[in-house]
């Protein structure tokens, strides 16, 4: 056993390069066996085993940088650096992060968890490394995903410009979380059609000039003919070299000698390289390499035998939002459904299914999704966007500037709202509500349940203006389905009538507003539960009855407090002349919330249902004594 011996990238470099093969497959192994049990994203580290190996063979970490874009894929680069033994803690709870953090190691040179970054932030690394006149090597690792966003062009047009040494590897594996779309995909695959004939041809005049007999005469007939194939099927210079950049590759990913030797040969260009590797993304795990989207981001799962698939898993917001757009567009064919890259987790592969024309996946691209929405509507559709919270924040200015102003009717179906849990800080969904509730014209709702998002979307599809939707990551709640008011602009739903104290909940904290509401009950208080539904605008009419008929007011959301809806509420009963005494907010803290899951952050931070009527009653009973 290699890998139980490998502490640091010192003592990898410690083994001969012919032991690295069999390295690679013990990290594969643990790969599989600690993440079966922990879940995270197996499939895309599965892939680039041998390329992170030979990255640390190659270069000298931390001195060198390396810069992974996403970073989902760094598992192998954390077993190398020092913390195997912390992987059963992965993504748990003030365990070890998904993704790189610098805080969390000297190995990790930046933060990482959105697309298409690693180019430009890399750059900077570099330009910072050279006005410091030092000599090290700064490295990004960017898969063919990424590429389909604007931020790695924007990069890659600056790099050229400014000659700035720097090592670009770019991991083809024609996928991101799923299949990638769009023209790039299609150039990387001419390129590696170029390297292919590249090595036929050379094969081809191996054998010919071999021959005895007419060997040479064919050898320079086809030689005549040559630029006339080789026209068709390849170009004399990739895109890259236009930019200034000297590219190499295609290189087979999981042949770790010829990594290393490419590597140590681009160490001493003093010109930016991009390297041009080909992987297979699950690799070694044959279950993640017939399915890698199913792969990319797991659960626990019993190994030995992969994920079974489970028909009678519960029914997830996201599936509600799948289910019920696709019906709305079989009567309305005005609608078009939007993905930046993912159709699978935000529920449309059934639509894209029945209504191909009509579905958009627009790659790794979220402010292009949204100017092209704008687009569709100025066009005469109605285009839904359906976006995990945490990449809509890449959007802002579009969602302004684009739709807003020109009161588009365009729909976001924010997916992810709230806390998400394992992924961590860069994906926790708490900043929407507070980022989007100020835009003029924009329409800003959240459901308590599933009943209610469905009805959302039909509103949003009847309201002639942008509307934004957001709604939490698993289980869809049927919480209150019973007590059901129709939907009206701007208009909270009173559920129950009380006196003295409100509960206003929005969107998906209804579950603990209603077991606080019983806990009250118990406790012989007469609250009013309120559904506040909307955050913009906020309904007048409750504002009123608020301020002049109860004396505690208490709102509750799975949003940051700056800027969201409980400030939003206190702004408005300070108008009323009241004062903190009367109005609580109940909201995560103005910071990152870190990974671990949902109820463990929520108790944490003193959101969970038993937290915040413990704070309740207190508040109560401190101004009952006071009087």
């Amino acid at each position: 056993m290699y890998l139980e011996k490998i502490n640091s990238p010192e003592d990898l470099k410690k083994l001969s390069i012919d032991k690295l093969d069999t390295l690679a497959d013990e990290i594969r192994k643990f790969l599989v066996d600690s993440v079966s049990h922990t879940g995270g994203h197996l499939a895309s580290n599965l892939g680039v085993v041998d390329l992170t190996i030979a990255m640390h063979y190659a270069f000298c970490c931390p001195r060198d940088k390396f810069v992974w874009d996403v970073g989902h894929q760094a598992y192998t680069h954390k077993i190398l650096t020092g913390r195997r033994d912390e992987f059963s803690t992965l993504r748990k709870l003030d365990g070890l992060s998904g993704f790189p953090k610098t805080n969390e190691s000297k190995y990790d040179s930046f933060n990482t968890g959105h697309s298409s970054t690693s180019i430009a932030a890399a750059i900077g690394l570099a330009r910072a490394r050279d006005l410091s006149e030092q000599s090290y090597n700064v490295v990004s690792v960017i898969g063919d995903g990424a590429m389909t966003g604007g931020l790695a062009y924007e990069a890659l047009n600056n790099i050229g410009r400014n000659h700035t040494k720097l090592i670009m590897i770019l991991n083809d594996n024609q996928m991101s979380i799923s299949e990638n779309v769009g023209a790039m995909s299609k150039y990387l695959s001419e390129l590696i059609l170029t390297q292919k004939y590249v090595n036929a041809k050379t094969g081809i005049q191996k054998t010919l000039k071999n021959m005895k007999f007419g060997g040479e005469a064919l050898y320079n007939l086809l030689y005549r003919g040559k630029s006339t194939l080789k026209n068709a099927i390849m170009q004399e210079n990739s895109m890259f070299e236009y930019l200034g950049i000297k590219y190499v590759g295609p290189i087979d990913g999981h042949d770790i000698k010829r990594l290393v030797n490419v590597f140590n040969k681009a160490k001493k260009l003093d010109v930016p390289v991009l390297i041009h590797v080909m992987t297979k993304k699950g690799k070694g795990y044959k279950p993640a390499e017939n399915m890698p989207s199913v792969y990319h981001g797991v659960g626990s799962f019993d190994a030995r035998v992969g994920i079974v698939k489970n028909d009678k898993k519960p029914e997830t917001y996201s599936d509600v939002f799948g289910s019920k757009i696709v019906s709305l567009a079989a009567s309305n064919k005005k609608i078009c459904a939007i993905t930046a890259a993912m159709p699978i987790g935000t529920c449309l592969c059934g639509f894209e299914k029945l209504y191909p024309q009509r579905f958009f996946d627009v790659g790794i691209a979220e402010e292009y999704a949204v100017t092209f929405a704008a687009g569709l509507a100025k066009g005469g559709y109605i285009p839904v966007f359906a976006v995990y919270s945490t990449f809509l924040q890449r959007a802002y200015d579009q969602i302004i500037h684009d739709v807003c102003i020109q009161n588009l009717h365009v729909i976001f179906a924010i997916d992810r709202a709230g806390i998400v849990g394992d992924d961590g800080e860069t994906h926790q969904g708490i900043y929407d509500v507070s980022f989007l509730s100020h835009i003029p014209n924009l329409t800003v709702l959240a459901p308590k349940n599933k009943h209610e998002l469905e009805e959302m979307l039909e509103f949003a599809i009847n309201h002639n203006g942008p509307c934004a939707i957001r709604y939490p990551r698993g289980t869809a709640s049927d919480i209150m389905a019973a007590a059901h008011a129709p939907i009206e602009y701007g208009k909270a739903e009173y559920i129950y009538s009380g006196e003295k104290i409100a509960l206003v909940s929005y969107g998906a904290m209804m579950d603990e507003a209603a077991e606080i509401y019983g806990k009250l009950i118990e406790a012989r208080y007469n609250p009013t539960l309120i559904n506040a539904r909307f955050a913009s605008p906020i309904d007048g009419a409750m504002i009123d009855d608020l301020a002049k008929n109860y004396e505690y007011i208490f709102t509750m959301e799975d949003n940051i407090y700056s800027g969201g809806f409980g400030s939003l509420i206190s702004q408005r009963l300070c108008e009323h002349g009241l004062g903190d005494n009367v109005i609580h907010s109940f909201a995560f803290p103005d910071l990152y919330v870190e990974h671990g899951k949902r109820e463990l952050l929520f108790d944490r931070y003193n959101m969970s249902a038993d937290k915040i009527y413990q704070k309740m009653t207190e508040i109560i009973s401190e101004n009952e004594n006071a009087r």
